[in-house]
């Protein structure tokens, strides 16, 4: 059995535009599902990267460097 996941953009969209308070289309979005996370997402948008958990909660995520 596949297991497919997937993330409505423009709803996620929504939710990052309320998080910044600037409207952000979801064409400008890519999102992928959050391998460290069942039912959480990785947002990026232009240069920075956020995690949407499965409560919706929005944070940017940190660069790490190695």
């Amino acid at each position: 059995m596949d297991i497919v996941i997937a993330a409505e953009k423009p709803s996620i969209a929504g939710i990052l535009s309320d998080y910044l308070r600037h409207k952000v289309r979801p064409q400008e979005i890519e999102v992928h599902a959050n391998p460290d996370e069942t039912g959480s997402f990785l947002v990026n948008w232009q240069l920075n990267h956020y995690i949407l958990s499965p409560s919706g909660d929005l944070e940017l995520r940190a660069i790490r460097q190695s």
